[in-house]
């Protein structure tokens, strides 16, 4: 499996990076400097409101919109009997601060007592949460994360679970352990994992969770990671400490650094980056964090522009599109709503030598793995329904279950999958952080305001007919004036012009129709004066 992640920042306002697995594009994320880019970044806010029916704060964190904090992700050193002390909101900051500089006694013995004592800890969520109203208060200070964009009129999520993600290991301040990704599965490789963590004697009151990426890494690659985390932490205090709410306290790394932080592994053989600015900080965060990979990023100085070179320009063209072809002739249909995305898998001109429903199992074994590369691709998150072709064998049924749940496998937004409906749906969820790639590139056309649709000329010049009837209740209408689209005013004129001569003759105004170009297709207004030749408002 031969992989290459491509980074093309030629253009200031845009970053984009692709990931290709032998050939083809496999994932995509694109970040513009014009939109906001909050999740990850962590601030000290001021609670403004409290709304009991919801069991939601909001809380002002200097960005101009305020964020939405729940019930659910408020930290448990936030509780007690009356509502928040002030004087101990950040107790627990505080003391993992001073924990980062501090090293247990007994190294091994104390982490080990540490965790198999297991009182509750600060880090621990309780069965029952208390009423928000009687944990916080306007005016309280907090220290949130953002953990997802705001869409539309709705503000950005925030957290006060504290997470800073490093390259093998996350540091997590209210834990108070070590932890491993549920994602390692290996127990052999857990063992090793937690035995390296218990060598390395991390802080008490710190919490670490080792990430996937930390899977067959060496202590001294491990301990590197550590003190860069227990670095940032200790600035991270200092700056809590020295400011009031509202504060930006820590903000998240660029899109090329996070994204290599991420995702890169061994299987990729190569980076190119078209820019030397970011080709140079790409290189010094490698050589710092990932010396040993660091011959691996290069700079591409090709005259053809880097996403052309490898054909993503084409590629990238097609997630935009609503159909997406399939291998031997099926195709899938996404349509997205507000509540949900749907996806339809269509058989079209795929056929094989079998019956019907071989042919139905293999068109839905080949969707199941494209819908989960489009997904990922169009960062479609939220309720999404799959309509996969009918199958009356449940041992069909349930392979295709699993093909869509291993091809999601490698999506890092967590996922849920029911399933398989009486109805032949396959119903599942994805985390939704940002806005989707459709919703980050285009807007709602305004003539139509994102429904794909607009009156024809015959509705709208009905729709006008059905207004003019209203004056023949007025008196003080003289004359009218109708501007509508080109299309609609020589439909009215030519269709409608017996009926224009009657309502003149018996309402005693006169009518003008005018067409207008470069307007929207359902363009309609109404211009009406009195007998003293005064404006007046119609209908």
């Amino acid at each position: 499996m031969k992989q290459e992640m491509l980074i093309n920042v030629s253009q200031p306002e845009e970053c984009r990076i692709a990931i290709m697995e032998d050939g083809v594009l496999e994932e995509l994320y694109v970040e513009r400097t014009s939109q906001d880019n909050l999740v990850g970044n962590i601030y000290k806010g001021r609670i403004v409101n409290i709304e009991p029916s919801i069991q939601a704060a909001f809380v002002d964190f200097g960005v101009g919109r305020n964020g939405f904090l729940h019930i659910s992700d408020v930290e448990p050193q936030y509780y007690r009997q009356g509502g928040l002390d002030p004087d101990k909101a950040f107790d627990l900051v505080d003391s993992a601060g001073k924990a980062a500089d501090a090293v247990p006694a007994n190294g091994d013995d104390a982490l080990r007592a540490q965790r198999v004592q297991r009182k509750p800890r600060l880090g621990d969520r309780p069965r029952v949460k208390p009423p928000i109203q009687d944990i916080l208060r306007r005016g309280d200070e907090v220290l949130v994360q953002v953990i997802k964009e705001g869409f539309g009129t709705k503000g950005p999520t925030l957290s006060t679970y504290i997470s800073i993600p490093g390259r093998y290991l996350v540091l997590m301040p209210p834990l108070g352990r070590v932890g491993i990704s549920k994602k390692i599965d290996d127990e052999r490789d857990r063992r090793v994992l937690r035995d390296i963590m218990l060598d390395l004697k991390p802080p008490k009151g710190v919490g670490f969770v080792v990430r996937t990426a930390g899977t067959e890494r060496t202590k001294s690659e491990m301990a590197r990671d550590m003190a860069y985390l227990l670095r940032l932490w200790k600035s991270i205090v200092k700056r809590m400490r020295k400011y009031s709410a509202p504060i930006d306290i820590y903000q998240e790394s660029d899109m090329i650094i996070r994204t290599i932080r991420d995702m890169f592994t061994e299987d990729v053989g190569r980076i190119l980056i078209d820019e030397p600015a970011a080709y140079e900080r790409a290189k010094e965060f490698l050589e710092l964090v990932m010396p040993k990979y660091a011959p691996r990023l290069q700079l591409y100085e090709g005259k053809e522009p880097l996403f052309h070179r490898y054909g993503l320009e084409e590629e990238i063209g097609r997630i935009h599109q609503r159909k997406v072809p399939l291998k031997g002739g099926g195709s899938i249909v996404i349509d997205q709503t507000e509540a949900l995305v749907a996806i339809d898998v269509n058989s079209g001109s795929f056929r094989t030598e079998k019956s019907a429903e071989e042919n139905a199992y293999q068109m839905n074994l080949i969707a199941a793995k494209e819908i989960a590369r489009q997904l990922r691709l169009r960062d479609l998150g939220g309720v999404i329904v799959n309509d996969f072709i009918d199958m009356r064998k449940e041992k069909y049924r349930r392979g295709v279950e699993k093909a869509l749940h291993d091809a999601m496998k490698r999506d890092r937004a967590r996922t849920k999958i029911l399933r398989t409906s009486p109805f032949g749906l396959i119903e599942m969820t994805r985390q939704r952080i940002r806005p989707s790639l459709r919703k980050s590139i285009f807007r709602d056309c305004p003539t139509c305001t994102g429904t794909g649709t607009v009156k024809t000329a015959e509705s709208m010049a009905i729709e006008v007919m059905r207004t003019l009837h209203l004056s023949e209740s007025r008196d003080d209408v003289t004359r009218l004036t109708v501007t509508v689209h080109d299309e609609v005013a020589t439909w009215i004129n030519n269709r409608k012009r017996r009926e224009i001569t009657q309502f003149e003759d018996r309402t005693h105004i006169q009518l003008h129709v005018v067409g207008k170009d470069g307007v929207s297709p359902e363009h309609l207004v109404f211009d009406a004066w009195d007998t003293s030749g005064r404006s007046i408002r119609f209908p």
